[in-house]
């Protein structure tokens, strides 16, 4: 987690002052239901939530107690006792440093998951915005990196609204995945403190109960929350690679925004780089790597290890935080996108009509002619384009085989443009509603 990639909202969520406040927070709730179950005294509950809310946690001095007792729990139990005095006793009864942790763990992860929905909202809406926009503005589709059929830049920007409407579903099924509480001791099994306990700080952080948390909450629920960014991720590569290929000089059918003062290079003033969209697949590349040591986090030894520790204290903080820069920085790539329908027009008739191949096959067969023959002959044409030797329409009609079936206009009518995009209506209907 660098500044370079960091937004504060997110970045906040990781600091060691809300790693704190989360701590504070589940210990003063289960000291409230330990308060209610008559297992310490009430006034103490109301004077650990007191000067516990009232004070500033001095993360120098938890460091300090740690490097002397190495235990981040400890460490900080020791200052709040510093804060609360005596009544700090009644603190962390019955209770181990995993329930503090992983139920601090999957708060920050809710709270990361609210933010990357909001991003995934604000994104959609620059794609909706700029698909509606563009829902007619005819592009070539290619395959293989080759001219295929027409399509629009509507339509390519509806399916990454489509792909992004998912990928915010994900989030919101990640989220609710993570979101449990573990206050259940030792191994799991409530023997030093009442399962009520953990109802009530459950419901007080807004979290589920975690039905059997063994000391730990397990892992799989971490392990499908970070896969889950990985798959956003690629989603963020696939848009940005799109739009990178658009802009090469060749193609030029879709650029960056380019600010007044930008420069490209330092070495050439003409160059205008997609260093946004290269920013992205390389930001996409680490979110996703960190999917694998989730999955691998799973697999604890007995009731739990802490194996996992180390790797979560990275890619939780980590992740988010990338996959929160780099939503962000794709909305606004998408929201200030300089589009150049003419070059589109341009580049879509570029090969002289070899666009329309597939409906003059199909035109063919429909005369009687068997597909393998019809495949061949309008194949004969097309290759002639390739080599520059003329357009397909001119060669198709100087074709015997094709004019005795089909007349000029026949012919002709095969190169409509328009019947090339006459479902859009119902790909943005099924898209957009």
């Amino acid at each position: 987690m660098i500044p370079r990639y960091s937004r504060p909202e997110m970045a906040a969520i990781w600091s060691p002052e809300t790693r704190f406040r989360i701590w504070f927070e589940i210990e003063a709730h289960a000291a409230d239901a330990m308060a209610e179950l008559g297992k310490i005294p009430k006034e103490a509950a109301k004077k650990i939530w007191d000067k516990g809310k009232a004070a500033t946690f001095d993360v120098a001095r938890i460091d300090a107690i740690e490097a002397e007792v190495k235990h981040d729990v400890i460490a900080f139990l020791t200052h709040l006792s510093e804060i609360v005095g005596p009544e700090a006793r009644f603190v962390h009864q019955g209770m181990t440093s995993s329930d503090v942790l992983d139920t601090c763990f999957n708060v920050q992860l809710v709270r990361a998951a609210d933010i990357l929905i909001a991003d995934a909202d604000k994104l959609l809406a620059a794609l909706k915005r700029r698909a509606l926009e563009h829902k007619m503005t005819p592009i070539i589709g290619r395959s293989h990196g080759i001219h295929a059929e027409p399509t629009t830049f509507g339509v390519k920007l509806a399916y990454a609204y489509a792909e992004f409407s998912r990928a915010r579903e994900r989030l919101v099924a990640a989220r609710k995945e993570v979101a449990t509480c573990a206050i259940s001791g030792a191994v799991g099994t409530f023997a030093q403190v009442d399962p009520r306990v953990e109802a009530h700080v459950a419901k007080a952080m807004g979290l589920a109960i975690e039905p059997v948390s063994t000391q730990i909450i397990p892992r799989d629920r971490h392990a499908m929350y970070f896969a889950t960014l990985g798959v956003v991720a690629s989603s963020i590569e696939r848009l940005a690679i799109e739009i990178r290929h658009l802009q090469r000089t060749e193609v030029l059918e879709a650029e960056e925004y380019f600010s007044p003062g930008q420069k490209g290079s330092s070495a050439m003033p003409h160059k205008r780089n997609p260093v946004l969209t290269e920013n992205l697949t390389g930001l996409a590349r680490l979110v996703r790597s960190y999917a694998i040591p989730a999955m691998e986090n799973v697999a604890l030894w007995h009731e739990r290890d802490i194996s996992h520790s180390s790797v979560e204290r990275m890619i939780g903080p980590d992740s988010t935080v990338t996959l929160d820069f780099a939503l962000n920085r794709l909305a606004g790539v998408i929201d200030k996108l300089v589009v150049y329908p003419e070059n589109m027009k341009r580049n879509l008739d570029r090969l002289g009509g070899l666009v329309h191949s597939q409906r003059v096959l199909i035109a063919l067969t429909q005369k009687g002619v068997a597909r393998e023959d019809a495949y061949r002959i309008v194949q004969e044409s097309a290759m002639k384009v390739w080599r520059g030797e003329g357009d397909f329409l001119t060669f198709l009609k100087a074709d015997p085989r094709v004019s005795e079936k089909m007349s000029g206009k026949e012919i002709e009518e095969n190169f409509d443009l328009g019947y090339h995009l006459k479902h859009v209506e119902t790909i943005f209907n099924r898209v957009f509603g």
